[in-house]
């Protein structure tokens, strides 16, 4: 069965409107789906709508609400959400166009792949991806599709375009409020040599399928293992520590050791940096936080 596009409308530049269909260009991975089983039966748990003070129903009479207050609904049927007049439901307007290093890479959700959506919007469509890829431009749009409307990039990609949805600015957390309590000193220079011949060392092209998921394959030989009845053997996490242990004893040793370096010469630990004077200053002031 030929693959349903996932959109179809037109891109517009200006007064040019090019007729395309947009395609998922990902797909779920490999995922272990478990049910809920009651143990002493072992059979499985099923669920039921239900409305409080009157049971079961049937599912033809739900329609989707709004709350606007507590216990009090606004009904919206399909039919009526479909209504909603919003131009880029059929049209992709290209707006702006920017480089593509000016995207924080956060920001970009999921990519679709776009096609010409017949062979009269073909010459366009060419002339669109190839003055992209040209400029080294991406296009910026808003598009709306399935109940919502997106921030959208589009850029060449090979014979067609990918379209990537973006995350709007308040849906994205500022990172200020997580990395503001990591220093800010200059490393040590002979760690950073290291640690940068470390990543000359495994620095190659990106090829997806050296990748797998293999936590899925454990669960998996799980699967296979009870099937047949065999004992597991569950090893402990630990001791229930600091995950951390020792592994901050000597940094230089283990950078030289991950490249390789068998000189065998252990590194002086690098002197522990000590608080400025302001700093202690400013830190006494501060009440001592309570433990959780």
């Amino acid at each position: 069965m030929a693959v349903r596009p996932y959109w179809k409308g037109q891109i517009r530049l200006a007064l040019v409107s090019i007729p395309v269909e947009i395609y998922s260009a990902t797909r779920s991975g490999a995922t272990i789906a478990f049910n809920q089983i009651h143990e002493p039966s072992g059979k499985r748990i099923k669920y039921e709508k239900v409305v409080p003070g009157i049971g079961p129903i049937d599912v033809a009479d739900i329609v989707r609400g709004f709350e606007y207050a507590k216990d009090e609904y606004v009904l919206l049927d399909d039919d009526e959400i479909e209504g909603v007049k919003l131009e880029s439901k059929k049209t992709l307007e290209l707006t702006q166009f920017v480089e593509a290093h000016d995207i924080d890479a956060i920001y970009f959700e999921k990519p679709y792949y776009v096609v010409p959506a017949d062979d009269l919007a073909e010459e366009a469509f060419i002339v669109l991806r190839e003055a992209l890829r040209r400029s080294r431009k991406i296009g910026l749009g808003q598009l709306a599709m399935r109940g919502r409307e997106y921030v959208v990039s589009i850029k060449a990609c090979g014979r067609g375009l990918v379209m990537e949805t973006l995350r709007y600015a308040d849906e994205v957390h500022k990172a200020a409020s997580y990395f503001r309590e990591i220093g800010d000193e200059d490393p040590d220079e002979d760690l950073l040599d290291l640690a940068t011949t470390l990543i000359d060392k495994k620095t190659g092209k990106f090829d997806a399928s050296d990748f797998h998921d293999r936590y899925v394959e454990a669960l998996r030989e799980l699967i296979e293992r009870k099937k047949k009845g065999k004992t597991l053997n569950i090893e402990s996490g630990g001791d229930g520590g600091d995950p951390r242990g020792s592994n901050v004893v000597d940094l230089m040793a283990a950078l030289k050791k991950s490249i390789g370096d068998k000189s065998g010469a252990k590194a002086k630990p690098a002197a522990k940096k000590t608080a400025k004077p302001a700093a202690k200053k400013a830190a006494a002031k501060q009440p001592a936080r309570k433990r959780a």
